[in-house]
């Protein structure tokens, strides 16, 4: 890429012709084959994502997220009280549409119209969305808001350094490690070195057909087992 240099001949940053603030979120559902994700209602999702969590009896869901697991639907509907309260992170509820039963959570948070980012995270997703199309195709219909739908610029995914299995999931879903921010946070009493992921603008049509081809029909077969992965059809 050629080097652009001010009138001091100092190295600048591309021009972005034309931008401007993007608009923040609209509450409202996206909608896909397997799943809907919704705003969080929690006197209509509370229950049936109590009953969902209520799966992972050991909590394992709960070591690296800010609040720990809950073990009376009353308490877990007041902290969901608060977290639908807010616009940042902006909560959703991930609705499985064979059951019509909330299965997972997942927001939009440090939304940045001014520079067009935007993270997703929250992510807590029950052993009845685990490893299900209704996962991924959630994960996709979020994207595709802030790409396609809102023009944001840039999108983003941050986790403990130490949770593999979120950091496997972003490497699966098409995001890239940028790098990790030490002794960033801390939570429950201990220590958070933060690993950065994101997607760009500019990645996403070739990651947006990667998940299109993946999510259809055809690439599943009768017991609904996909035929190819994502990081296969992502070549």
């Amino acid at each position: 890429m050629t080097e652009l240099l001010n009138d001091h001949d100092q190295p600048i940053g591309r021009p972005v012709p034309g931008w401007t603030p993007r608009l923040q979120p609209p509450r409202s559902p996206m909608t896909g084959r397997f799943c809907r994700v919704e705003p969080l209602d929690p006197a209509h999702h509370a229950a049936d994502l109590f009953e969902a969590n209520r799966a992972d009896a050991a909590g394992r869901n709960w070591t690296y997220l800010g609040a720990d697991g809950f073990e009376e639907l009353a308490p877990y509907r007041a902290w969901l009280d608060r977290m639908a309260a807010g616009t940042d992170p902006m909560f959703h509820a991930i609705i499985d549409l064979t059951t019509g039963r909330a299965v997972g959570v997942a927001s939009y948070l440090r939304i940045d119209p001014a520079n067009g980012v935007i993270e997703v995270g929250h992510i807590n997703y029950s052993p009845r969305l685990q490893r299900r199309p209704a996962a991924t195709e959630a994960m996709y219909l979020m994207m595709a808001r802030v790409f396609d739908e809102l023009g944001y610029r840039r999108y983003e995914w941050k986790c403990d350094d130490l949770n593999q299995p979120s950091r496997a999931a972003a490497a699966r879903l098409g995001f890239t490690y940028e790098g990790t921010f030490r002794q960033a946070i801390v939570y429950k009493g201990r220590n958070r070195d933060t690993a950065w992921f994101s997607i760009l603008d500019g990645e996403w049509p070739a990651l947006k057909a990667a998940f299109e081809r993946w999510l259809a029909p055809e690439n599943f077969d009768a017991a609904g087992r996909q035929k190819q992965s994502l990081a296969a059809i992502r070549g």
